[in-house]
C-alpha cells in the first residue's frame, strides 16, 4: 500500500469562479498531493453547500480532486476537505448579521492556511 499526503493549502469561500450563486454556494480548496515519490501541485476540489444552509452541520459535497486521476481513497480526502472548510471559516461562514436581522453575502473571502492529511491507498484502488 502506498500513503497519500494531502497539504490542503487555501481556500475561497462563495467563489463565483467556481459557480457559486443565489442557491448553492460553491467554495475552492487548493492542495497539493503526494503520493510516493510523485507530488501533484496546484491541485483544487469544490465544496457546495446550500446557501442559508448552517455552515458547520449542513450537508456538503466535495467534488472529486481536479488535476489528478490516478489511485485514490475519496472518503478519507472527503472528510479532509470538509474538515479544512469548516475549520477554515467557523461560524460566520454564511455571512454576517447586521441590524435588526439582516445579513449580507460575503464573497470570494480567502483563507490562507496550511493543513495535512494522510491516508492509505493501493495500486488496486480505483480513483473514485
Amino acid at each position: 500500500m502506498k500513503k497519500a499526503k494531502v497539504t490542503f493549502t487555501q481556500c475561497i469561500q462563495f467563489s463565483q469562479e467556481a459557480g457559486s450563486n443565489d442557491e448553492h454556494m460553491v467554495s475552492r480548496i487548493y492542495f497539493t498531493l503526494e503520493i510516493g515519490k510523485e507530488r501533484y501541485q496546484n491541485l483544487y476540489t469544490d465544496i457546495k453547500q446550500t446557501v442559508g444552509s448552517d455552515f458547520q452541520t449542513g450537508a456538503i459535497e466535495v467534488s472529486p480532486p481536479k488535476g489528478y486521476e490516478g489511485p485514490f481513497s475519496y472518503a478519507a480526502f472527503r472528510e479532509g476537505a470538509e474538515r479544512y472548510y469548516r475549520s477554515s471559516f467557523g461560524a460566520q461562514g454564511t455571512g454576517f448579521n447586521f441590524g435588526s436581522g439582516g445579513k449580507i453575502s460575503m464573497r470570494n473571502n480567502v483563507v490562507i492556511k496550511e493543513m495535512v492529511i494522510e491516508f492509505e491507498i493501493s495500486s488496486s484502488h480505483s480513483p473514485w
